[in-house]
This record gives structure tokens, sequence and C-alpha cells, in this order.
């Protein structure tokens, strides 16, 4: 049975994913600022094992326990191989790539996941979302620009990072509907701190983390809780379809914070490619639940 949410709801719904999003980029740029005097496997190993602490603490509160038997089923290994894939790369691209371009990519992720959800669960998409969706995959390809000038390698990163992401979230469709937000929680920050560990190996490099560093860290680690828990509240106040779109403005927070903190100033191209990217998103998420009613 449905659920209708009445415009006061919706309205709350959409202030808590806009304070959601602004928090996830406040995070991203903590954790750039910690990778600027720390290595990067450290900072995310660090900022990971914050968080799973965090969430495992508000798992106990609740009563519910912190490992379940069912994160070892096969949907949720899956979602955890892709969690680690997602988190590693896009961890990497944020401290190694301009913030505003790889949120800017990162925004086609729901485009991902729509396509994948038509080719694995056999979910219907009309013509139009599908013309919306190549649409916005153009948006990326605005923004990356391979084999143009003003190509960057590193911005694959992102696109890896993304198709974890949207691997992720198509396995949690499958994934026991027993598992609570908070369980998921420790299990997506576990992924991290995985993550973290693998960079760390490859590279080599550790060193005694030091006070400004750990400062940003933890404040990352603050805010990204925050966020999350923002994110989640959002999405159990409003409509999926009055909520949802409002994701975007992450990018925004991200322009502006790129712009303030680390002076980048994206091109004319990487901004018409991102209002693609915005554009066919919000076109794909809102026409997929006019479908659906």
């Amino acid at each position: 049975m449905s659920q209708n949410f009445g415009r006061e709801a919706n309205l709350r719904g959409s202030l808590l994913m806009v304070a959601a999003m602004a928090g996830f980029a406040v995070e991203d740029m903590f954790l750039k600022s910690a990778a600027l005097q720390m290595p990067t496997g450290e900072v995310i190993s660090l900022f990971g094992l914050g968080g799973m602490v965090i969430f495992a603490l508000l798992t106990r509160l609740r009563g519910e326990a912190v490992l379940p038997p069912a994160l070892l089923s096969r949907p949720m290994l899956v979602r955890s191989g892709f969690e680690i894939t997602g988190r590693l790369f896009y961890a990497l691209a944020i401290t190694l790539t301009p913030l505003s371009v790889a949120s800017a990519i990162l925004q086609a992720t729901p485009l991902v996941v729509v396509a994948g959800a038509a080719v694995f669960f056999g979910e219907v998409v009309g013509w139009r979302r599908w013309a919306a969706i190549v649409a916005g995959f153009c948006g990326v390809l605005l923004i990356i620009r391979p084999g143009w000038d003003g190509f960057d390698a590193l911005s694959i990163l992102t696109v890896i990072g993304l198709i974890g992401f949207a691997g992720r979230d198509l396995a949690t469709r499958a994934a026991p509907p027993a598992l609570s937000n908070m369980q998921l929680g420790v299990v997506g920050f576990a992924m991290l701190t995985i993550a973290g560990l693998i960079i760390l190996v490859v590279n080599g490099d550790y060193r005694v983390p030091g006070g400004a560093g750990l400062i940003r860290v933890a404040a990352a680690t603050v805010v990204g809780v925050a966020a999350y828990t923002a994110l989640t509240a959002a999405m159990r106040t409003g409509e999926v379809s009055a909520v949802t779109p409002f994701r975007y403005t992450r990018l925004l927070f991200a322009l502006i914070l790129g712009a303030v903190v680390f002076g980048e100033r994206p091109d004319a191209l990487t901004l018409i490619g991102s209002a693609i990217v915005v554009g066919s998103g919000i076109y794909v998420l809102t026409q997929s639940r006019r479908v659906i009613r």
C-alpha cells in the first residue's frame, strides 16, 4: 500500500535532503583537505574506522546486532564488493582530482541505476527515459572529454566509483530486508576502511598522523554520519518523487566549496556537462515515479 505524504512532509523531506547533500559535500571537502597532509589511504581508512565505530554504537543503542548473519548472504557479499569499488575509487577521485569535477561525474549514478534496473531486474524503461539516460552519459563525456585537450585520465577514477555505487544500490534491492539502515551503515564504513587499507598496502606510505589531519578526518566522520542520518530521514519523510531530485544540490555545494576552499574554476564544458547530467537525472527520476503511479 502506498503511503500518502502531505505538502509539509515533502517540504521537510526536501530540506533534510538538501542538508544531507550539503553534509556530504563538506565531508568530501574535509577528506580532500586531510589528504593534503596525510597519505590518502590513511585518511580513508581512519575515516572508515571512525564511521564504522559510530554506526556500531548506534546499532547497539537500537538493540540490534552489529554483525547479523544476514551480512554473509550472497546479495550482501556482492553489495560489499561494489561498495569497496565505489568508495575506493571515489575517495581517490576527490583527493586527486578537482572536487567539483568528481562531484559532477558522480551525479550520473542514478542514471546508471535506472539502466541497470532495466537490464538486471527487467524494469520497464520507456524511450523517453532511455533518451534522458543517453543524454546524461553524453554530459559525463563532456566533463571528462576523452581524447580532447584538457582530458584528465584521473577523472576515470570517478567513473569507476560511480559504477561501484550504482552496483551497490542495485545489490541493495536484493539485500535481506531485515537489515536496518544502521547495520548497512556499519557495513558501508567497514568497506571504506578496507578500501583505505588497500591503498596503504599498494602505496606503502604510512606515517604517524598529525593533529591537523586527524581533526579534519574527525570532522569528516561526524559530518558524514550526520549527513547519512539526514539522508535516511529524508527518504522516510516525503514522497520519493518530491525528495530525491534534491540529491543534485550536492553538486552546487561541491562547486561552491571547490571554488572557495581549493580555488577551483570549472570551465564552460564542465558546467554544461554538469547541467546535462543533472537535468537528465531529474527527468529520469520524476518520470520513473509517474510511470509507477
